[in-house]
């Protein structure tokens, strides 16, 4: 697939593999890479200095700041929000002198959610849909669906909405109410329904 492809946008510094698949509207920009047999899907954003490892998947409608590097074994479903600089690993116990290519460990990133800035993401875990992941975290277990985790190891702390908003809680079983978006949620066991 050529740079010039009028599908998508790649700046002229940017490498797209003629083995990549990159969807419909997305854009990729400066010194950016996506790598042989790598699926971007539409509409998506890759910012400076971007890595797409093989055998990646980059769902429609994502967001990858400057500075992150999406490695083999990383699922990032639709509407995914990379922050600047954030880190995946994809090998638990590396060693630069053993190769470990037939351990690596499958992070899964659900639809809708975000990552903050500098925060590091340790292999084989997934994070919920809509979770959002504060900045500078270090997630060594799962995340579940429409929760907010921040820390070092990475805790949840809260809920958040559907729109990034967190959520109030009240005692048990009140709804949650969004303040920016207005979406009313009801807990049902540790992850929240619409209603």
């Amino acid at each position: 697939m050529e740079a010039n492809d009028a599908r998508y946008f790649a700046h002229p510094t940017a490498i797209v593999d003629k083995a990549a698949h990159i969807g419909d509207g997305t854009k990729i920009w400066h010194f950016s890479h996506v790598m042989r047999d790598a699926w971007v899907g539409e509409r998506c954003n890759l910012g400076q200095n971007v890595v797409i490892s093989p055998n990646c998947r980059v769902g429609n409608g994502s967001k990858i700041q400057n500075n992150v590097s999406v490695y083999t074994g990383v699922i990032l479903e639709d509407e995914v929000f990379l922050g600047p600089s954030m880190v995946f690993t994809n090998v638990f116990n590396p060693r630069a002198f053993i190769e470990r290519k037939d351990e690596y460990r499958e992070t899964r990133v659900r639809r809708g959610a975000s990552i903050g800035a500098n925060a590091t993401i340790l292999c084989g875990v997934t994070l919920g849909e809509y979770c959002l992941v504060g900045a500078g975290a270090m997630v060594t277990r799962d995340i579940p669906a429409y929760r907010v985790a921040y820390g070092n190891p990475a805790r949840v702390h809260g809920y958040v909405c559907w729109c990034g908003t967190l959520l109030e809680e009240t005692p048990a079983p009140a709804s949650l109410d969004c303040a920016r978006c207005s979406r009313s949620w009801r807990r049902e066991g540790d992850t929240l329904v619409a209603g």
